[in-house]
């Protein structure tokens, strides 16, 4: 895929990206430059963060008293 800055340095999602992320209109998204790149995250609400360590192992979980 690719896309073109405008004159005012606006740059369009290509619609497949958009419908696989879903993205929404004025969703916030993070833009990250590294070593020339530029990455753009969409931002997320904390409920939707719900779950997404289901079944994660804990049994190695350091705890307070264990530390330095």
């Amino acid at each position: 895929m690719q896309t073109t800055i405008s004159s005012k340095f606006q740059v369009v999602i290509p619609k497949q990206a958009r419908e696989h992320l879903k993205l929404q209109p004025k969703q916030k998204l993070t833009v990250i430059e590294k070593d020339g790149m530029l990455i753009m995250l969409p931002q997320r609400p904390l409920n939707a963060l719900r779950g997404i360590a289901a079944g994660a192992n804990v049994s190695d979980y350091r705890d307070k008293k264990d530390r330095f």
